[in-house]
């Protein structure tokens, strides 16, 4: 037995009192509304209409299950309206593995924003570029750059965007050593190298018409966080590479400048991924919606 439709219908019928009301007001036929109030009773092993009478009554029993029914039913809209509310309006924790660079270097263009929207919506967040375990770390979901396909991990993957690598210096270091003129020019240039690159001693690098040239990388600065090599950039230590969504902000401030922009390094996806579910949870939807719109409205200004 349907025990939610059980109430809904018991509770119609003492209102309307009569079948044909209860059947009106439901949907239902006179004969639906009958069959399910004997379901009912046959379920409950009690009688909870009095048929000794041409006038609605309840039986004692049906009594008390009316009032059980009110008081169920109400709490369950009561619920349904909060979970609804909810997708409008999240609230409580939400954990998120971010690489360093949206968690860090791209924080300031779109936390605030996400605080503003959401501010009941707890965010824990971590900030790696080692891929994690949503199930067993206790991660909602997480984020992750990948130039190349992602492994099949059995989660869902959803693309935020896409975004070129480009090469880009600090104006001081470009006043002191000249700006390169064609990928040869490299050479003579101190290239700041990222340990985390497929090949971090090369850069390839392809033209607006696909031609690629690759650079043997010459400098004496290597890293495996892309926050030191972000720091050493904006020091003048030398030329490096980064998605153009990381270096957007410094490159608008001046902060940076590009180098060779009529080359690429390839590109980026930028992807949500989180566990394989049947409702995807209204905090992790609004996350994930929210860093679409944001990498969106960031390419439409580029």
């Amino acid at each position: 037995m349907n025990s939610l439709l059980a109430m809904r219908v018991f509770v119609a019928l003492v209102q309307a009192r009569s079948f044909s009301g209860a059947g009106q007001s439901l949907g239902m036929s006179h004969s639906s509304v009958s069959r399910q109030l004997t379901q009912t009773e046959a379920a409950l092993g009690v009688a909870l209409v009095n048929r000794s009478t041409r006038r609605f009554s309840l039986t004692h029993a049906g009594e008390r299950y009316h009032r059980h029914c009110v008081d169920i039913l109400a709490r369950i809209d009561a619920m349904a309206d909060t979970i609804a509310d909810e997708r409008e309006h999240p609230v409580g924790p939400l954990r998120v593995s971010v690489p360093l660079a949206v968690g860090t270097l791209e924080l300031s263009a779109w936390l605030p924003a996400f605080r503003l929207r959401y501010p009941d919506i707890d965010l824990t967040m971590s900030c790696s570029d080692q891929f994690v375990d949503l199930l067993t770390e206790g991660f909602d979901l997480a984020l992750r750059i990948s130039s190349a396909p992602l492994p099949d991990s059995g989660l869902m993957a959803k693309r935020l965007t896409t975004s070129d690598t480009v090469l880009v210096a600090s104006p001081a270091y470009l006043s002191q050593y000249g700006l390169p003129r064609t990928p040869n020019d490299l050479a003579s240039h101190q290239c700041l190298r990222f340990a985390g690159a497929s090949n971090p001693d090369e850069w390839r690098l392809a033209d607006s018409d696909g031609a690629t040239q690759h650079v043997a990388l010459r400098g004496g600065f290597t890293t495996d966080a892309i926050t030191a090599l972000y720091a050493a950039s904006l020091a003048g230590a030398g030329i490096a590479a980064f998605t153009g969504h990381t270096v957007r902000a410094a490159l608008a401030h001046g902060t940076l400048v590009r180098v060779l922009p009529q080359y690429s390094l390839g590109r980026s996806q930028y992807y949500a991924l989180y566990p394989r579910t049947r409702h995807v949870n209204v905090r992790v939807r609004a996350f994930i919606d929210f860093m679409g719109e944001h990498y969106r409205e960031a390419q439409s200004v580029a």
